[in-house]
């Protein structure tokens, strides 16, 4: 996800810098964004040497007009990501998170600029997806929020505010069908491909709800359902066994090559 936002924020014009503490993980980033340019310029896009030319990797958090993070879906990371980066960046700076379900306004409370943090939500693949959720915290500024949205749109998004509450609209929908085509397969009611089979082609959804979650990383799904669970308070969010179960076992989807389904 943060690789798909810097190539989107500097195919715009802008200049990026690309952090990650994990070694080899912004070079891994690079890569991806070298190919999905490529993809791009087969179809009449710009050139992608041009793009990556405003992106360069750093050693640690810079100063800039806007930092957005897209770190593991843990809350207790986003919010050190949020205090560090509340000293690094200049006071005037908005913080960002590309959170699909943890408050903003607990990660604000780990600033000292409430008025400028706010959730900035991608959907993957991002150069590809037009939404972004613009999530208000609880002290977000009308000039934030309008930031925010002006720049959703100079990247080519369409920019859907939602209030502040667990999983915001997004997933608070989506989640739950995740959910359920889980325990529809723990249940026997039908195998993998008959369940996602039916969600295309019924529901006339681009991709069914287990290959989605492969997508998204069951691991994320998992960490999103708990937030849900614990914020709204109704065991309907709770995660399916059987989807905790393949976490456990490191079935994580796509990006460990298998999930509710195998990737080579």
């Amino acid at each position: 996800m943060g690789g798909g936002i810097a190539q989107v924020v500097a195919g715009s014009g802008r200049r990026v810098s690309l952090y990650d503490p994990y070694p080899g993980a912004t070079d891994r980033g690079l890569a991806a964004m070298r190919k999905s340019l490529a993809r791009l310029a087969e179809k009449g896009g710009g050139d992608p040497d041009e793009v990556l030319g405003r992106v360069g990797p750093v050693e640690d958090l810079v100063a800039a007009d806007l930092m957005i993070e897209a770190v593991v879906e843990d809350a207790s990371v986003k919010e050190d990501v949020f205090r560090r980066a509340d000293a690094a960046l200049p006071a005037e700076a908005i913080l960002a998170s590309n959170t699909s379900s943890i408050p903003i306004t607990s990660l604000a409370a780990a600033t000292s600029r409430p008025d400028r943090v706010i959730g900035m939500h991608f959907f993957n693949p991002v150069p590809v997806l037009k939404l972004v959720e613009v999530i208000r915290g609880l002290e977000t500024s009308d000039e934030t929020a309008a930031a925010i949205a002006g720049l959703a749109g100079e990247l080519g998004k369409t920019p859907a505010e939602a209030r502040d509450f667990p999983g915001f609209v997004s997933n608070r929908i989506l989640m739950p069908f995740i959910n359920e085509a889980v325990w529809a397969l723990m249940e026997g009611v039908a195998e993998p491909e008959a369940i996602d089979t039916i969600a295309t082609l019924g529901f006339a959804h681009p991709m069914g709800p287990l290959a989605l979650a492969d997508l998204i990383g069951l691991d994320t799904c998992v960490a999103i359902m708990e937030v849900l669970h614990a914020g709204l308070g109704s065991d309907r969010y709770a995660p399916c066994p059987l989807l905790r179960q393949y976490v456990q076992a490191g079935r994580l989807g796509r990006k460990s090559g298998r999930g509710f389904y195998e990737y080579r």
